[in-house]
């Protein structure tokens, strides 16, 4: 016969369950499972995604880049040309207008940038149509907002813009303006 004190003893022993089969163990154990899994995760992305460069390795030759820019926004100043873009689907019309008509270019490039995605980004030669008028077609139409430049094929002039493709307006370009064109630092980086 067995004796009430040992009765007792063995009736807490089988009370007791493995630690695994205990739930606190388990939730106490869940955040640091999760945080070691979320640190795989973000190491395993951070490893596939490319760098962007911060600081750019040719920072001078963009600079000089830049200064060459505000000199043909300077020209096509000094020339009084403006210009219209329509647009019919992917073809492009552009009117160029020049206080001397005479001297106009046989042909001319249209830039349509996308801000955020470069992949989209359009070059279209155009070529002269007469009496100021150019057509070009694109690769695919535009829609939504662009960034827009007008150049001759020779590079000495530009006129920009900035166009919502969807509200179906033309689009005038003009010279940009940069109000610091007394800085001493252009033209000694032009020179150069």
């Amino acid at each position: 016969m067995m004796k009430p004190a040992n009765l007792g003893m063995t009736a807490n022993a089988l009370d007791v369950r493995p630690w695994y089969r205990e739930p606190w163990p388990w939730i106490l154990m869940s955040g640091p499972i999760i945080v070691v899994i979320a640190g795989i995760a973000t190491a395993i992305i951070a490893m596939n995604v490319h760098p962007v460069a911060m600081v750019e390795d040719d920072y001078y030759k963009q600079g000089l880049a830049i200064n060459q820019r505000l000199h043909r926004d300077k020209v096509a100043s000094d020339l009084s040309l403006s210009a219209q873009v329509m647009l019919s689907g992917q073809e492009v019309r552009v009117f160029l207008n020049a206080a001397d008509r005479t001297k106009l270019p046989t042909g001319l490039r249209l830039h349509f940038n996308h801000r955020t995605r470069s992949g989209q980004d359009q070059v279209v030669t155009l070529e002269a149509a007469g009496q100021g008028f150019y057509s070009g077609v694109l690769t695919a139409e535009v829609r939504g907002r662009w960034h827009v430049y007008l150049e001759d094929q020779d590079e000495t002039w530009r006129l920009v813009g900035s166009w919502q493709t969807d509200a179906g307006d033309l689009l005038e370009l003009f010279p940009t303006h940069s109000t610091q064109t007394d800085d001493p630092v252009l033209p000694t980086l032009k020179e150069e």
